[in-house]
């Protein structure tokens, strides 16, 4: 039986506030939730729990009320204006949450520049106790898996970390092999989906794929056993399967819970294999 405490990831049912996203992923039998505070680009949908108050409290009440965890905060964009400030509110936030991670994407072509602003992102969130995964995808300036390790090595903070998508790991074309290196306490969650074995050949469509249809775990072609046969065998797995065209048809609660069954499967199938990391 798969030993990993499992999350709802918010891009699997956007549309959900916080406090639904919560009740429906107690209700899928999931161990915690992530929250989308800030967009994943301009005009998309975000829930700024420290803007507002009311929506906060009734987001606590939930936690309390399920005894579901925040397992991770969306996002931080570290781009070239980056300004550490900009982000306190948000970390504040995210402690009285209790989230144990911050997802951080990159969008700064230059990689001295990034790796410094990461660094000022962990040395800012240590002291609550949170790392800062930077999750690494095709379309961004900080592309692939080894871009993400130098970067998170090169801030040198004991919270960094690397935030593994199998979706964009497969898009990247990141390798199996890469993984057998990476210090196992750089790697803090994944997120887990399904795909088609190969891609679409346009970015539209690969970022398309990626925030609006995704595959249940199983469907596709991706190598998830693969994949998690090579993570920490008891690493956190945030499911993470939004559907435009099934969640709104099936309804929400019903898909939540169609992703955390196939989750499991998959998840069983990676325990059974003997350990080759």
């Amino acid at each position: 039986m798969n030993s990993r405490p499992l999350s709802l990831g918010p891009l699997t049912a956007l549309p959900l506030s916080p406090p639904v996203l919560i009740d429906a992923a107690a209700a899928a039998g999931l161990d915690g939730v992530g929250l989308r505070m800030l967009p994943a680009a301009p005009g998309g949908i975000a829930y700024r729990l420290m803007d507002d108050a009311a929506l906060l409290r009734e987001t606590l009440a939930a936690l309390a009320s399920t005894g579901l965890c925040v397992v991770d905060i969306e996002m931080v964009r570290i781009g070239p204006a980056f300004a550490l400030a900009e982000f306190f509110p948000l970390f504040d936030t995210a402690a009285r949450l209790g989230a144990k991670h911050i997802l951080i994407a990159g969008d700064d072509p230059d990689e001295a520049r990034t790796t410094a602003a990461f660094a000022q992102v962990c040395q800012a969130l240590q002291p609550y106790g949170i790392t800062a995964d930077f999750e690494f995808m095709p379309w961004t300036c900080v592309r692939d898996l080894a871009a993400a390790r130098r970067i998170v090595q090169g801030a040198a903070q004991p919270n960094g970390g690397i935030l593994v998508d199998a979706l964009h790991f497969a898009r990247s074309n990141s390798r199996l092999e890469q993984l057998d290196t990476v210090p196992p306490g750089m790697l803090h969650y994944a997120q887990i989906c399904d795909g088609p074995a190969a891609a679409t050949d346009t970015l539209e469509g690969l970022i398309h794929a990626a925030r609006c249809e995704r595959l249940l775990p199983g469907e596709g072609g991706l190598d998830l056993v693969s994949l998690f046969k090579r993570l920490p065998p008891r690493l956190p797995v945030c499911i993470e399967t939004p559907s435009d065209s099934r969640g709104p048809r099936l309804g929400w609660a019903a898909w939540i819970q169609l992703a955390a069954d196939a989750t499991r499967r998959v998840l069983d199938g990676v325990d059974q294999i003997p350990v080759n990391r």
